[in-house]
């Protein structure tokens, strides 16, 4: 005898993976940021002690790394207006949230790693000789660059996966109804 356990159109853990989008977005994104941040305050608080006049302009690294958590936020705020209710949420659904969960927020971490590389050797370089200042710009320019992909690539992945998901479902494939026998 079959009986079903809710109606549900797959397993009721698919919230979890969804949420799990949510999560690795906004976590993995503000850890780059803030690894970003803090490595280039260091180099900036270094060479500050020398150059003080050089402060203001060399404080471009920290704000390209605070704009990581920005990625974060935004993909974490779009794929958490696309959740549904369990009952409804298809298994490609959530996997394709966390899929563009994880995207954006490693690659926001990459970046932050080398924004704040680049921005502590970059700053402390650029304070003995001015001439690299354009040079520290561009490297920074695409590491950020990094970032901005993983989050077009999450944007893109969360905008088709409701349409996706229905084009599977409907041929059979990826999510059955969720069921269990009991005797």
């Amino acid at each position: 005898m079959l009986f079903l356990a809710a109606t549900f159109d797959c397993t009721p853990s698919v919230a979890f993976f969804a949420f799990m989008g949510v999560t690795a977005a906004i976590v993995f994104a503000n850890l780059g940021a803030a690894y970003g941040i803090a490595k280039s305050g260091v180099g900036i608080s270094s060479m500050g002690v020398m150059r003080p006049d050089l402060v203001m302009r060399a404080i471009i690294p920290v704000v390209m790394a605070g704009v990581l958590g920005i990625y974060g936020l935004i993909a974490a705020f779009i794929i958490n207006g696309k959740i549904t209710a369990p009952a409804t949420l298809s298994e490609y659904a959530a996997f394709a949230y966390l899929g563009a969960g994880l995207v954006v927020g490693l690659s926001s971490l990459a970046s932050g790693l080398a924004i704040g590389i680049v921005g502590d050797a970059g700053v402390r370089a650029n304070a003995q000789q001015p001439r690299l200042y354009v040079g520290m710009i561009l490297i920074l320019i695409f590491a950020e660059a990094v970032g901005l992909f993983g989050l077009i690539v999450a944007l893109v992945v969360v905008s088709t996966a409701d349409s996706n998901a229905n084009k599977y479902k409907d041929a059979g494939g990826l999510c059955k109804a969720y069921a269990s026998e009991t005797k």
